[in-house]
C-alpha cells in the first residue's frame, strides 16, 4: 500500500545535523527537477526578499521564511515527518507509533512537495517555504512542472498494491495516476453529517477532514493492515470503525471516491 499525503504549510524547525544530502532522497528519479527548483528558490530569495515574499504568497509577519529558503543548501537536515507538521500530522502522530507501525509508515507514507516532489517520510530535509501552488518566474507553476518527472517516477513508486490517496487538490495536480495504477487508487474526502431542521446536511471542515485523514492512516500502520485494492480498504475501514461510503469508478482507469462520515467533530 502506498499514501499520499499533502504537506503541512507550517513546519518544524531545521536540524541541526548533517545537511540535505539530495541523492539520499527516495524516488531518485526526480533529482534533476529537485536540483531546478531548489536553484530558483534559492538564488530567487537570495536575490530580492520582496519579490521572493510576493512570489510564495508569504504575508509580512512570514518574511522570515524567506530567509529561511536561501539556507537550504546549508541548513540541518531532519526526516521529513519530523519537519511536516499542523493537524494531519497532529493526528497521525508518527513519534508515538510502536516500532511495527513505525517501519510500516516508512515503507508506504509519500508526503508531496512543491519544493521536492514528494519525499519519504523518514528522507532528511531541512525546513523549507514553497507551495506547489508557487509560480516561479523560471519554471512557472510547480504543479505544471512537476507533472512530467512525477509521470515516470510514480508508477514505480506505487508498485502493484493499493494507491490511498489523502492529497489536497493543489498537490494532486502534480501527477494523477492512470490506466491500471488508477483502477487501484482510492480518494478520500471526509464529510461532516448534523442535523439541520430534520435533514441531514453533509459539509467539508477542513480542519476535521485534515485531523480524520490523520487518524485513518494511523489505525491502518497501527493495524498493519494492507488492503489490496480499494474495495478491501472499504471493508478495512469500516472494520476500523469508520463510516465509509464507496462509489466505484464507471469505467477503467479511474480511481474509487470514498466518503468517510463523521458526526461529531473533534
Amino acid at each position: 500500500m502506498l499514501v499520499l499525503l499533502p504537506p503541512s504549510e507550517g513546519k518544524a524547525p531545521s536540524g541541526r545535523g548533517a545537511p540535505l544530502k539530495p541523492e539520499s532522497l527516495s524516488l531518485p528519479a526526480l533529482a534533476d527537477a529537485r536540483q531546478a527548483v531548489l536553484d530558483e528558490l534559492v538564488d530567487l530569495c537570495a536575490a530580492d526578499e520582496e519579490k521572493a515574499r510576493d512570489v510564495l504568497g508569504l504575508s509580512e509577519g512570514l518574511r522570515g521564511e524567506v530567509a529561511k529558503n536561501t539556507e537550504l543548501r546549508t541548513a540541518g537536515a531532519r526526516p521529513a515527518g519530523e519537519i511536516y507538521t499542523g493537524v494531519l500530522y497532529d493526528a497521525l502522530d508518527l513519534a508515538s507509533l510502536d516500532a511495527a507501525a513505525k517501519r510500516r509508515a516508512a515503507r508506504s507514507l509519500l508526503v508531496f512537495s512543491g519544493l521536492w516532489g514528494a519525499v519519504g517520510i523518514t528522507d532528511r530535509i531541512p525546513s523549507y517555504r514553497c507551495s506547489m501552488g508557487v509560480k516561479l518566474p523560471g519554471l512557472g507553476a510547480l504543479g505544471a512542472y512537476w507533472r512530467t518527472p512525477m509521470a515516470s517516477a510514480m508508477p514505480e513508486a506505487a508498485g502493484d498494491g493499493l494507491v490511498l490517496d489523502l492529497r489536497s487538490s493543489a498537490y494532486a495536480a502534480a501527477w494523477k495516476p492512470k490506466g491500471e495504477v488508477a483502477d487501484r487508487t482510492a480518494t478520500v474526502r471526509v464529510l461532516h453529517a448534523q442535523l439541520v431542521d430534520g435533514v441531514e446536511k453533509r459539509s467539508v471542515v477542513s480542519h476535521f477532514n485534515k485531523a480524520t485523514k490523520g487518524r485513518i492512516v494511523r489505525s491502518l500502520l497501527e493495524t498493519g493492515a494492507q488492503p489490496k485494492d480499494p474495495a478491501a480498504l472499504v471493508e478495512a475501514l469500516r472494520d476500523l470503525g469508520h463510516v465509509v461510503e464507496a462509489q466505484a469508478p464507471a469505467k477503467a482507469g479511474k480511481a474509487w471516491a470514498l466518503d468517510v462520515i463523521v458526526r461529531e467533530i473533534h
